[in-house]
């Protein structure tokens, strides 16, 4: 009989992550972690959701008990790092105004939803294979194949086969995300989140409830598509856990990338209402994630719907997303210092290296190190769209995820389908795999008409 291994459930593999959490934010953890250890506790993962090997009875009790005391511990960093909206609101000086409806809406919104969406997948697209691949092997298969920096899609011509056996594609991605292979774009939760909130607001409307979007996933949502903190927050939700405690019962992944993955829809849908975008971000996100998780979903979300004005550029939008995230908050740390230090470096390898020293002891899917890398990216990018994906992409962690955030923005700020570069665009073939009830071969243009039926509303 061979094991079930769940991922990002198991409560003896949740625990090394909840100890690392505790240590980011200031809890004092060293009783509970010298207890788990004591008792034979491993560490968490450190690739994979699940340890290859199931633990004993005894070890699974002990995890869910410490789990309930790391969760009591109190946090020194919680005054300046909340997650109800009104906190959040409150320590943000400049807070944006709210925009009068529909007179900041752009003529030509049609044309920058289609790029942003065709940004969005192409980002993805490009990062998809090197997913989970430390950095000295993301730089050693390119350079390989003549493509350092990174400048088109990745590939196995040229690579030697001793460095593809030493540091394999990400194995889910492989076989539809080289450029040799690349037809139409698979399926991927950066893809499909956008979906499901575009299906979100269809059926609910922009005052949808954090509830509703637990129903929504529910009924449209396979648990087998979810992964870290979605993943936690979905199994609380089967065990009768509301929200907002769906996010913070047993979820060390909090903190993680996957708000920030959501957020794209609420800020594409409020071009020139930051505020309204960060809000409407934030009841997406407090399903499943806490302070620094919702942040990265709320600075996006701003950044995105000062992007779809067409009328500001890509330092103007960094600072916008700024003004919705607590100033003295981790992650507005991060922000800053992505940006001032790829200001203050030509090289973007230069650049990348000084985060990854920075936030090396971070997990590669956390948002705080990612948000600091996809903001140098595209500080250093100056707005264009092949400089933007590329350098989110070649500085490792999530690349697939920083790489469709990239897109997502730049190809707002390029304004039409037509200003992207053919080399990215042609390969989608205008067709989006995905489990997603009802948008399965979906084309990008498609999708462009729905979203601006959501701007304009009713």
């Amino acid at each position: 009989m061979t094991d079930l291994r769940l991922t990002w459930v198991q409560p003896e593999d949740l625990i090394g992550h909840e100890l690392r959490q505790a240590a980011e934010d200031g809890r004092d953890a060293s009783e509970i972690a010298h207890r788990w250890r004591s008792a034979g506790g491993p560490p968490a993962p450190r690739h994979a959701g699940a340890s290859p090997a199931p633990a004993p009875p005894h070890l699974r009790d002990l995890a869910i008990q410490l789990l309930d005391e790391l969760s009591a511990l109190p946090s020194p960093l919680a005054a300046d790092e909340p997650t109800e909206l009104s906190a959040v609101v409150a320590l943000c000086p400049d807070w944006p105004a709210p925009a009068t409806a529909h007179e900041t809406l752009p003529a030509p919104l049609l044309h920058r939803l289609h790029a942003a969406w065709l940004g969005r997948a192409a980002g993805c697209l490009l990062g998809k294979p090197v997913e989970k691949l430390p950095l000295p092997a993301i730089r050693a298969l390119a350079r390989a194949a003549g493509n350092w920096p990174l400048t088109t899609w990745f590939t196995e011509k040229g690579v030697p086969p001793e460095l593809l056996r030493a540091h394999p594609w990400n194995r889910r991605s492989a076989t539809t995300s080289l450029a040799e292979n690349i037809d139409g774009m698979p399926e991927d939760d950066d893809l499909n989140y956008p979906l499901l909130n575009l299906l979100l607001l269809q059926r609910h409307g922009r005052s949808f409830h954090t509830c509703d979007v637990a129903r929504l996933w529910l009924d449209e949502l396979p648990a087998g598509r979810t992964f870290t903190a979605e993943r936690a927050a979905y199994r609380n939700l089967l065990s009768g856990i509301e929200p907002p405690l769906t996010a913070s019962h047993h979820n060390p992944f909090r903190e993680w990338i996957g708000a920030a993955i959501r957020a794209d829809v609420h800020g594409w849908t409020h071009p020139g209402d930051p505020a309204a975008a960060a809000a409407q971000a934030h009841r997406d996100a407090s399903l499943t994630h806490t302070a620094n998780g919702v942040y990265g979903a709320m600075f996006l979300a701003a950044a995105l719907a000062d992007a779809a004005t067409g009328s500001t550029d890509v330092h103007q939008c960094l600072r916008t997303g700024l003004r919705v995230v607590p100033p003295r908050s981790r992650l507005a740390a991060a922000v800053r210092l992505g940006i001032d230090t790829a200001a203050a470096h030509t090289d973007f390898d230069d650049v990348v290296d000084r985060l990854h020293t920075a936030y090396g002891t971070y997990h590669w899917v956390h948002v705080i190190p990612n948000t600091a890398l996809l903001s140098a990216a595209l500080t250093h990018a100056d707005g264009d769209f092949t400089g933007s994906i590329c350098r989110a992409v070649s500085g490792g962690w999530d690349t697939d995820s920083n790489g469709a955030t990239a897109g997502s923005l730049a190809g707002l700020l390029a304004g039409h389908p037509d200003r992207l570069p053919e080399r990215w665009t042609a390969p989608l073939k205008n067709r989006l795999a995905t489990t997603v009830a009802g948008f399965d071969g979906t084309g990008f243009d498609s999708l462009a008409h729905a979203t601006l039926q959501e701007v304009l509303g009713p």
